[in-house]
């Protein structure tokens, strides 16, 4: 390597580290604070190493708050739609890879164009139809939308999919395998990173949802992290040692969750793109 690209490198990946400690800044200031006592949070200058550290706050969350119930609704939400996503996503989008038919790129068109349509657009539809069907203070429209599948999902599987030689296929249905049985015993196997993806995408954005538990949970009892942690901090005595320490355990499991999959989601991505 010569001197130029030497020096390149040296700066390019120099800023790439400048901005990566900017942006933990946030993250180490919230782990911080959920280790100090409640008049040291907001003290001057700001003490970065809490003295002494609170453990204890930790505990405070679980007991003081009803974190246990806030974090069995979020998973149950959070499971239901994953499984949801990835069974109707995975069947749609293997129709749109193997099956031929006259109108199957139009539609694929038409379901691509709806990842244009903004959500707020169809909000408010969308709740008086689940309150016309009873479902308001359920869990029912945070997870049922998820079994009639994601645009983008599809269209990420559908690449990975069409990526795939049909001979394996071919062969299967040789020694007597059905559709179903091809898509199972096959083509699922090789498409594992694919759906880790599906799954941490899907993971990160239930995990996090605030809109939806806001407009169609009322009661206490069925509140989900976000919400629940929303409804705390709207209170007028905020204990943000206590805030802290919660928002804490709730992001340790997308972190969790994308340590995990950060190969298998690098590959996907990169092989979704080898064939259109």
């Amino acid at each position: 390597m010569n001197r130029t690209n030497w020096i390149k490198n040296l700066i390019v990946y120099g800023l790439l580290i400048l901005g990566s400690l900017v942006m933990l800044i946030p993250f180490a200031w919230m782990i911080s604070t959920s280790l100090k006592e409640s008049y040291q949070v907001f003290a001057t200058p700001v003490k970065w190493i809490p003295s002494p550290i609170k453990w204890h706050n930790y505990v405070e969350t679980f007991t003081g708050l009803p974190f246990g119930r806030w974090l069995r609704n979020t998973l149950l939400v959070t499971v239901l739609n994953i499984f949801g996503t990835l069974v109707s996503c995975t069947v749609v989008a293997y129709g749109f890879a193997r099956f031929r038919a006259k109108a199957r790129n139009f539609l694929f068109i038409v379901m691509l164009s709806t990842m244009m349509l903004p959500g707020t657009v169809t909000m408010i539809p969308v709740f008086y139809l689940f309150k016309e069907l009873g479902w308001v203070n359920t869990f029912y429209p945070l997870f049922v939308p998820a079994f009639f599948g994601n645009a983008f999902f599809i269209f990420l599987l559908r690449q990975f999919f069409m990526g795939i030689p049909t001979e394996m296929e071919e062969a299967a249905k040789i020694d007597g395998s059905s559709t179903v049985g091809i898509l199972w015993r096959v083509i699922l196997p090789l498409t594992i990173p694919a759906l880790i993806t599906v799954a941490i995408l899907q993971f990160n954005g239930v995990w996090n949802d605030f809109m939806g538990p806001l407009l169609y949970l009322n009661k206490p009892e069925l509140y989900t992290l976000a919400l629940g942690i929303n409804f705390f901090k709207s209170e007028n005595n905020v204990q943000w040692n206590y805030l802290m320490a919660a928002s804490v355990v709730t992001m340790l499991p997308s972190l969790i969750f994308y340590f995990i999959g950060q190969k298998y989601f690098v590959e996907s991505i990169t092989l979704t793109g080898q064939k259109g």
